[in-house]
Order: structure tokens, then sequence, then C-alpha cells
């Protein structure tokens, strides 16, 4: 097994989830601004950004082992976590052939792709797998394209059929959402699965949003970045496991607030697929918690002000009001007041360490 990834990690109780300074800096940080409200903050998904995380087609780190380990876990206990209507099985076999093309190029040294005709051979060495198997046959996989290559890929994927002018969610591995259910949204159109969200209605965000995606070109991938917030460092925070997690929400104090709330980010990207002209949606997890976060100035003092200003129907709808108190007065007392700069680059390639944050 390859050094570089932590393979003993535990994304469920009892948590044991661990974050070099590597991992720290290249975290997908979500605020450019000192304030936040709704934008589509849409931008090419091209192999270059202000952190390392946006580098590729599809992002790898040293949780990648321990993540596809969750995932199995999560899969075995529910199934349909992974559900694809029947007529989208060549959007699965374009995905497959979209992640094997990107993955083998991006990481040569973890994974190869050898093409003979449609007799392809896969190697994924960080798991350890070998397959050889027929481009387009499904009988020669071990289970369906689209769950093979998802389970092998760290975070999300939908894949959205395009028709009737819309966008209709047919098929996904859902694995580490934010509080949302592959199983309700399953066939739900575009406007139908963003309906819970407040104020974008009125605001005409996701209209414009459905907009340029019906316009998405094949070899233009696009990607954005999303937030909340998750009580510990678990993946599945799903609905259909609330019960397990949901209380979690009441146990930050003020002396656990720092190891406990994490800001979970999706990096968001979405390709157009060739063959079957649907789209996949490629929701990429990560979680930090707020004493790592903390040891980069320039996002701490941003995250105490984006967290201090905002729009309590925000606050109502990511769920944050019951730790939002403790973790604004742990940011407060680190913030200077500095002006920061704009972006979401950490400005610095050395961490504070963690014996010298001492709140003011």
């Amino acid at each position: 097994m390859d050094g570089r990834f932590n393979t003993d990690e535990s994304y469920r109780f009892p948590y044991a989830v661990r974050n070099s300074d590597a991992a720290i800096l290249r975290f997908p940080f979500p605020f450019p601004e000192d304030s936040y409200m709704y934008s589509m903050n849409v931008e090419p998904h091209v192999p270059a950004g202000p952190v390392a995380s946006l580098h590729h087609a599809f992002d790898i780190d040293e949780h990648y082992v321990s993540e596809c380990r969750e995932k199995a876990r999560i899969l075995a206990e529910d199934p349909e976590r992974c559900l694809v209507l029947p007529h989208m099985r060549q959007a699965e076999w374009d995905f497959v052939e979209l992640a094997m093309d990107s993955l083998s190029r991006d990481y040569p040294d973890l994974f190869a792709l050898d093409r003979d005709g449609d007799r392809w051979r896969w190697t994924n060495r960080p798991l350890e797998i070998t397959q050889d198997f027929v481009f387009g046959n499904a009988g020669t996989l071990p289970c369906g394209p689209f769950e093979y290559m998802a389970r092998q890929m760290q975070g999300d994927f939908t894949l959205q059929d395009q028709r009737d002018g819309d966008l209709w969610m047919d098929g996904g591995m859902v694995t580490s959402q934010a509080d949302w259910s592959l199983k309700f949204d399953l066939g739900m159109s575009f406007g139908q699965w963003h309906a819970p969200v407040p104020k974008a209605p009125q605001m005409g965000i996701f209209d414009r949003a459905l907009r340029f995606l019906l316009m998405l070109r094949h070899g233009h991938p696009v990607r954005r970045l999303n937030w909340t917030m998750t009580i510990n460092p678990r993946l599945d925070t799903s609905p259909e496991n609330f019960t397990i997690w949901g209380g979690d929400r009441g146990s930050v104090t003020a002396d656990n607030v720092a190891d406990k709330v994490h800001l979970r980010v999706e990096l968001q990207s979405l390709f157009r697929l060739p063959r079957s002209n649907a789209i996949l949606f490629s929701v990429r997890c990560y979680l930090l918690p707020v004493g790592a976060i903390a040891r980069v100035p320039k996002w701490r003092s941003r995250l105490h002000r984006v967290l201090r200003d905002l729009d309590p129907a925000l606050v109502a709808y990511k769920g944050l009001d019951r730790y939002l108190p403790q973790t604004v007065a742990f940011l407060s007392r680190l913030d200077d007041g500095a002006v920061l700069s704009p972006g979401i680059q950490p400005d610095t390639a050395i961490l504070i360490a963690v014996d010298d944050l001492v709140p003011r």
C-alpha cells in the first residue's frame, strides 16, 4: 500500500481522521469574500486554481483509501445508495471512460488503463484492483459499470438526463451527502430537487443555473464550491441515518468546538458526457475541523466574518443554529480585524502551530 494514504481512519464513532499540513493547505476553502449569500460561482474546471484540490478532473488525496472503504461499508448497509434508472446505461459507460481516462492520466503512478479495442484492463494500485473487461458489456464487470467505477472514487456522483428542456436526476451513488436522499430525489427535475433552498427561487439563481447547464459542452466541464458544517468528521450525514448523527449537533461546547465542528465543502464538478448527452455531477466532500482552519490566519478570520453575518434563513436551512454561537465565539477571539485579500488561497505556506493558537 502506498505510504501517502491514511489507511486507518474512521468516519464513524469512534472517529479517527487526521489531516497533514499539506492536506489543510490544499483544502478548497469556499469563501473568496468576508460575506456570503448564494451565487452560481461557476468557473471552468481546468487543471489549475488557488489550491491543489482543484488541479485535477477528480481529486485524489491522502484520505482516498479510507474514504473508499467507508463508501463500501455504507453500500453494504444500504445498497440503495446506488441507483441508476435503466435508460441511463449509455451514460454509465460514459462515466467509466471519463473516470478511467482522467485518473490514469492525472495519477499514472496510481492508476493505469490499457485498451485493445473494446478489451480494456483497469489497474487501481491503491485499492489493489486489476480488472479485465469488455467496454460496453456489463456482464464482464463484477457489478454495474457506474457502481463499479463510483466505488473507486472519493465523493458522490449523479447522472442527469437532459430532456424536455430540463435535467432529471436519473442515477447516482450518494454516500457522503449533506442531508439529502438519492432515493427521494431520483427521477426529479432540476427545480424539484433544489426546491427546499430558501430565497433561491426569488433570486432566480437556479433558473439561471439550469439555462447555463443545458448549454454545457462536452470537453468544457465547470465547477463550483458549496458548503455547510458537520459535527465530527462524518461523511454519511444522510436523512436515512439522521437518528445516528442528528443529536451530535447538541454536543458542541466551548471546550470541544475546535475539534468537533467541521467545515464541510463540496467541490461540485459537472461534465457533459459524449454518447448519452447526459451530465455527470461530481460532488467531492472535504471535511476540516475549525481548529485546523484556525491554523491559517486568513481563513479563520474570513470564516468568522462569514458565520457572524450569515443570513438567518441560511442558518436555519443548513441546520447551524445549535452550534453556531460557540463556533463564532471561538473564531472571534482569533480574528485580528485585518483586511484580507480576495480569493480562497491561504496566503501562506506555513501553518500556525497548534500550541500557538492562543485566543486574544
